[in-house]
């Protein structure tokens, strides 16, 4: 039974300090992560001369192999007990490490030959994925600790927008004048530079994070639990299962992007300056609808303002290949898109935290690591799924970086177009089934009057 802010009186109001480092975690944790998504496939086919389908395979297996790491990483979250809590152990003993290895995957040795080199590739991109995982799983599980107020969560959830944002800018506008510094796409020297340039803002991130934010929310529940239940309670719970869909197909899209784009702009727009306009240009809304989109999604609900962002950011990218040719007008309808698609993920955030809630309602445990590591999967896989797909959309069409036919232009010109409208109307279908809104109260009451009477069960909630 978990011991609540909830339930001991007025849900805790969090410092502007606490909620500004919270923020900046995700960023610790997204800098060098977004770099490898939308620079690690141009790296590994353009600089050191790897296959497309066996990087794209590499992207893919990787990521699969998250399942059971994921997992383990959630279960271990739920059973660590220390003085410093549950999740903040985690931040303070990866950010070396993550550092570390966020630089090594932009170092295949030039030297070694081509089987030598996929396997180094392999290697540092599963370890990197593996120290992801040790951290970002124990930092969305840190939100539904700190506060159960929804405001409060909301907020966070847009100060974590904008952790992601400012990562984002960093990680796709910033690189493109350091990799011109040392010799442009081709080289890669650029690349070394501007990963251990993120590697070390990254690590101040977080250590910031374990310095500042606190667990108020303390489980009281045994640190052993018998797995096979709780996974089972996990994949009862509605709540979860929309926020890990909604996930999944967000990040699908995400990576996507993230990896198409500079081909994108390089090959069929033939504007490669407008790469550092469209990749940030994410990022940028990203960081202006953390502002705009708690009071929107406060009033609105999750379910109705997303469906509305989502349909908005659809329409106006089934527009775009009218205007390929007139490149203002081409970034204007593409920036109002990445902001109504960016109000999402605030929203996002916020369910993630809400899903512990939804949990403790029905079930009388909280389990936020175990919960936050099946949404980690979804976000990881998700941009495995997206970067490979690209991977294999540039191998299916013979893609050669120094030859691109027509049929590689028009491959990569639909795909950009036709994936990220389908996969906008699948995630529309998914948020219909978001159960929260207009819940959170009489959740709170229940667990609070659950608490008073430790005899009550939870399963019969719904």
């Amino acid at each position: 039974m978990a011991q609540s802010d909830a339930s001991a009186g007025a849900p805790t109001r969090l410092s502007l300090k606490e909620k500004l480092s919270y923020g900046m975690g995700d960023m610790g944790f997204s800098l060098p992560y977004n770099m490898a998504s939308g620079f690690l496939l141009i790296y590994y086919i353009n600089v050191v001369r790897l296959p497309a389908a066996a990087v794209g395979t590499i992207f893919l297996v990787a990521r699969l192999m998250d399942a059971v790491i994921d997992l383990a990483v959630g279960v271990a979250v739920d059973r660590t007990r220390t003085r410093w809590g549950r999740t903040r152990p985690y931040f303070l003993f990866t950010a070396v490490p993550y550092a570390v290895l966020s630089v090594a995957v932009f170092a295949v040795p030039d030297s070694w030959g081509q089987t030598a080199q996929l396997i180094y590739a392999f290697l540092t991109f599963k370890a990197l994925g593996i120290m992801m995982s040790l951290g970002a799983i124990p930092y969305t599980a840190l939100m539904p600790m700190m506060t159960s107020d929804t405001s409060e969560r909301l907020k966070l959830g847009g100060m974590r927008s904008i952790g992601t944002s400012v990562s984002v800018v960093l990680g796709t506008a910033a690189v493109q004048p350091i990799l011109s510094h040392f010799g442009g796409e081709n080289a890669p020297g650029g690349y070394q530079a501007a990963a251990t340039l993120f590697a070390l803002i990254g690590l101040i991130a977080i250590l910031a994070l374990f310095r500042n934010c606190r667990e108020r929310i303390v489980d009281s529940a045994p640190a052993h639990f018998a797995l096979l239940p709780e996974v089972s309670r996990m994949l009862r719970n509605r709540a979860w299962w929309v926020a890990f869909a909604s996930c999944l197909v967000y990040f699908i899209r995400f990576g996507g992007m993230m990896a198409i784009t500079v081909y994108f702009a390089l090959d069929v727009l033939q504007q490669p300056w407008m790469i550092s306009v469209m990749l940030p240009a994410v990022a940028g809304m990203l960081l202006l609808s953390a502002f705009v989109a708690p009071s929107i999604l406060a009033r609105t609900g999750i379910r109705l303002g997303c469906t509305i962002a989502l349909g908005l950011a659809a329409a106006l990218f089934a527009l775009l290949p009218w205007f390929e040719d007139r490149p203002p007008l081409f970034l204007a309808i593409y920036i109002a898109a990445c902001l109504a698609n960016s109000i999402t993920i605030t929203a996002a955030f916020t369910m993630i935290a809400q899903t512990v809630d939804y949990h403790e309602w029905r079930f009388a445990s909280r389990k936020e690591g175990l919960l936050s590591a099946g949404v980690s999967l979804a976000t990881k896989v998700g941009m495995a799924l997206g970067t490979a797909g690209i991977a294999f959309v540039l191998a299916a069409a013979s893609y050669a970086p120094d030859a691109v036919t027509d049929t590689a232009r028009e491959a990569i010109r639909w795909t950009y177009y036709g994936g990220v409208i389908a996969l906008l109307l699948v995630q529309i279908g998914i948020i219909l089934f978001w159960p929260m809104d207009g819940l959170a109260e009489r959740i709170r009451t229940d667990i609070a009057a659950r608490a008073a009477n430790p005899a009550a069960k939870g399963e019969d909630a719904e």
